[in-house]
């Protein structure tokens, strides 16, 4: 259940300051499915929830250079084990699309919510991250009408050509 400040109640609640306002009048009606691990393949949370809280140490990893100064957040993130993190309000805008377009409108981030499964295109994804996937979608989709079954999207659906994510590993048909 979502509560009337837009958290799931079953969600371990980590606030990322990485994220503003939606524009008046926007309507939720796009979920995008994200994976990431931080350094690459490393499959435990914790880097990845600091790296959304603006906490994360780039010193202590070579891979974090690269990531240096990026403002990233999602609204939800899924780990190996089915648990489900959240960073922001559904009602608010979460950094995670970055440049994007879908059915024809820009700034995806205006109008959708961001699912991030610890993973990556390399490594098929966990039973349990797909339960946990699909008791969320099922939850925000009864709490936002406006998505629909079609508008359950990859990184790479909206950002083509820069983005990858979900991965090939990812089972489309465990939640469709």
């Amino acid at each position: 259940m979502i509560n009337k400040e837009g958290w799931l109640t079953n969600a371990e609640k980590h606030i990322s300051p990485n994220f503003d306002q939606r524009p008046k009048n926007s309507e939720i009606k796009l979920i995008v499915i994200h994976n990431i691990s931080l350094p690459p393949e490393n499959f435990e949370p914790d880097n990845v929830k600091k790296f959304f809280k603006n906490e994360l140490d780039f010193e202590s990893h070579e891979f974090f250079q690269e990531i240096r100064g990026l403002k990233v957040s999602s609204h939800f993130l899924i780990d190996r084990s089915g648990k489900i993190y959240q960073f922001v309000s559904v009602y608010d805008r979460a950094w995670h699309a970055g440049i994007s377009s879908f059915n024809d409108q820009e700034n995806c981030n205006d109008f959708s919510l961001g699912i991030e499964l610890i993973g990556s295109d390399n490594t098929p994804f966990e039973d349990n991250q797909y339960v946990s996937l699909e008791g969320l979608i099922e939850i925000l989709c009864n709490s936002f009408p406006g998505i629909r079954k079609e508008n359950i999207v990859g990184h790479s659906e909206i950002a083509a050509g820069r983005k990858t994510d979900p991965g090939p590993f990812f089972d489309w048909s465990k939640i469709r």
